[in-house]
């Protein structure tokens, strides 16, 4: 791989970054988030270190084209076309393309990031000591579907009460939305572990704070992301996402929580009631009153949605209640399959 012989000449009183990203399959929204980052208004010496996987699109095309005409940005396969595997490649490109890197920040193929991202990210980790900072995850969306799963995920009755999701105050935390890192503190701890397909930012920042690194949370960073626009893809992202926390609740049982085991609980419940709802209408007998769970589960999702949701437009108030239904469904039943091992 040959890289830039020089990354362009900045100011010398702001350090080295590496901004760093994973794509596959993003032709859609690739030039975008490439067309973000190079928009920085961060005054010293940074470049983007892209890791593409094999894709059924012209991801491999756009992103060389693009640094063919920018030098900030080299490209790199990452012939797995795993999330961990092709961010921790994106990462050591980009140290050996800019070995004075001092931070390291995270973006993605669906993010907006906004211009003044990596000086807020590097001004926050300088100011609080932080070895990862981050913000918030904005989902924005276009038509009715994508709408009602970008307020489901910005919402506690869709993704509980993490502050990345919903907000908050800024100060320390468990986990942020990518992450802007101490390149020293992310190389001592090896990076992400790639048995992770999924969660590996939560399995990493979990690390650091067992290591008695800072983990530190604040509002001023926030990221434009385009959430799913289907059913379909919301189930299979959701379903994936569930199957991997159980893997962490397996491997961390500590960090078991009411908020990551609500979903699987509502699936079993739901499914013991129309099983036993079935078996009474067969038989005629009084266990036609397990239908009482999935329609009180169904009844409280649409109460809910109308009332968290009434400033929507209309057509995504209508689809909110089968959005809900999805997330919670999908992750619950992932959650109780789990992860295959290999």
């Amino acid at each position: 791989m040959t890289y830039p012989s020089a990354v362009p000449a900045a100011s010398p009183a702001r350090p080295p970054v590496v901004v760093f990203a994973t794509v596959r399959n993003e032709e859609r929204d690739l030039a975008a988030a490439v067309a973000a980052v190079l928009a920085q208004d961060y005054a010293g010496p940074f470049l983007f270190a892209l890791a593409v996987g094999p894709s059924d699109d012209a991801t491999a095309q756009i992103a060389a084209s693009i640094a063919a005409s920018d030098p900030r940005v080299i490209v790199v396969e990452n012939p797995t076309g795993l999330t961990p595997q092709g961010l921790n490649i994106a990462v050591r490109a980009g140290v050996e393309a800019l070995p004075h890197a001092v931070y390291l920040v995270r973006t993605d193929g669906h993010a907006q990031l906004p211009s003044d991202y990596v000086r807020v990210a590097v001004d926050t980790l300088e100011r609080t000591g932080a070895d990862n900072v981050g913000g918030m995850m904005v989902p924005l969306g276009d038509g009715g579907v994508q709408e009602a799963v970008a307020f489901a995920m910005s919402h506690p009755i869709g993704l509980g009460g993490g502050r990345f999701h919903t907000g908050g105050a800024e100060g320390e935390t468990e986990t942020v939305y990518l992450g802007s890192f101490r390149r020293a503190t992310f190389e001592r701890l090896g990076g992400y572990d790639e048995h992770w397909t999924r969660a590996q930012d939560w399995e990493l920042n979990l690390r650091l704070r067992t290591s008695g690194a800072l983990v530190w949370f604040t509002p001023r960073m926030r990221v434009e992301y385009r959430p799913r626009g289907s059913f379909r893809a919301l189930a299979r992202q959701f379903y994936k996402t569930g199957q991997w926390r159980r893997e962490v609740v397996r491997r961390y049982p500590r960090t078991a929580s009411a908020r990551y085991l609500a979903p699987p609980v509502a699936a079993v419940l739901v499914a013991v009631g129309l099983v036993l709802g079935v078996v009474g209408l067969v038989t005629g007998s009084v266990l036609v009153v397990g239908f009482v769970l999935p329609l009180g589960y169904l009844l409280g999702i649409h109460v809910a949605a109308l009332v968290a949701g009434r400033a929507l437009p209309g057509r995504a108030l209508v689809l909110l209640p089968a959005t809900l239904t999805t997330m919670h469904m999908a992750w619950g039943a992932g959650y109780l399959v789990g992860v295959r091992r290999r």
